[in-house]
């Protein structure tokens, strides 16, 4: 995967919007968005709602978007970046109100100075896939997701922005792009499109048109590419070469981007079986951190459900050996936390 920093490669922004956009949570099922009234989907939380307005203005103007999100359920205020790959990062710290806010009840008066622990389940360091660490405190996961996007200050601080899951607890400083980090760096940026010599001659020509149409925005048009060129692919070097298996990556990307979370979380759920039954720790920690990302933008909580089940015992098979999955267990006991709050939505949702 190249190592370039592919926020060097977004267009310059084309929309004016202020340098930080306001954003205020007033409940588990309403906020706004510069003004805007965002309503959670039947299914969705707020949290997530609220996140993929954001990715929309950054895909609008074509840089990522600045945030200022005041969550009066959680008490706090939190510093947010969220780009147009629909990765995100805290980029402050977070400041605790002075209680927080309980449906119904009036709005603190102000803020305390005091840089708080991020509240799990709400507002705070965001779902990252690969976290980069920040001089303010411990990073924060993803979709991430363990080192997940984003950075984030204050221990536990991941297990907020909705998605509920710290795959972004406190890392090693310099921790490598991850999961859909790495290959959205990867997509947008100008390093290797292949994994080998032989993969060169079939698919540089390929890849480099999937990932101009991932740049241009038009990610059906770049799933179907990605299709064809995987059956190429498999047909020639057969189903596990690496090539294979790198255009299976790029392909589950493509489909989060495209909106079809699930089928993003089964393909990366795939791809760390094989690459555990190959030994290779690394790159299966890399697919959890991406299906975690995709899991955790999945509204269904029976479609949730089933694919956490199978995320959690890939990923507790993974921590019993030695690698990146055993350094932390932050990530997947946060992922069993959210199975228990998926577990209430379903019955709730089986009442109605």
């Amino acid at each position: 995967m190249a190592g370039l920093s592919f926020e060097k490669k977004r267009a310059p922004r084309t929309v004016g919007y202020p340098a930080a956009v306001p954003v205020r949570v007033y409940g588990p099922e309403s906020a706004s968005v510069d003004g805007v009234p965002v309503v959670a989907a039947p299914g969705e939380e707020i949290q997530q709602a609220v996140l993929n307005r954001l990715q929309s203005l950054a895909i609008s103007v074509g840089a990522p978007i600045h945030a200022t999100v005041h969550d009066d359920l959680a008490g706090c205020v939190v510093p947010l970046e969220v780009s147009a790959d629909g990765s995100s990062r805290v980029t402050g710290e977070p400041v605790r109100l002075t209680a927080p806010r309980t449906p119904g009840t009036a709005a603190p008066a102000h803020t305390t100075p005091n840089p708080p622990q991020a509240p799990a389940d709400r507002f705070g360091p965001p779902p990252v896939m690969d976290a980069r660490p920040v001089t303010a405190g411990p990073r924060d996961a993803g979709a991430g997701p363990g080192t997940g996007p984003g950075t984030a200050s204050g221990a536990g601080a991941g297990a907020a922005l909705g998605l509920g899951l710290p795959f972004d607890e406190p890392a090693p400083a310099q921790t490598p792009a991850r999961g859909f980090d790495a290959v959205a760096e990867e997509v947008l940026g100008d390093g290797p499109l292949t994994e080998t010599a032989e993969g060169a001659e079939l698919l540089a020509e390929p890849l480099g048109r999937i990932n101009e149409a991932v740049r241009a925005g038009r990610v059906d048009a770049a799933a179907e590419l990605a299709e064809r060129t995987l059956a190429e692919a498999s047909a020639v070097f057969g189903p596990h070469h690496a090539e294979v298996l790198h255009v299976r990556e790029l392909s589950a990307y493509i489909a989060y981007l495209g909106d079809d979370p699930v089928r993003a979380c089964r393909l990366s759920l795939e791809l760390a079986g094989l690459r555990r039954q190959a030994r290779d720790g690394e790159a299966a920690y890399g697919n959890l951190q991406s299906a975690a990302t995709a899991w955790r933008a999945v509204r269904d909580p029976e479609e949730g459900l089933r694919l956490g089940r199978e995320l959690i015992g890939l990923w507790t098979e993974l921590a019993a050996e030695p690698g990146p999955a055993a350094d932390d267990p932050r990530p997947l006991e946060a992922a069993r936390a959210r199975m228990i709050r998926l577990t209430d939505r379903a019955a709730k949702a089986a009442q109605t």
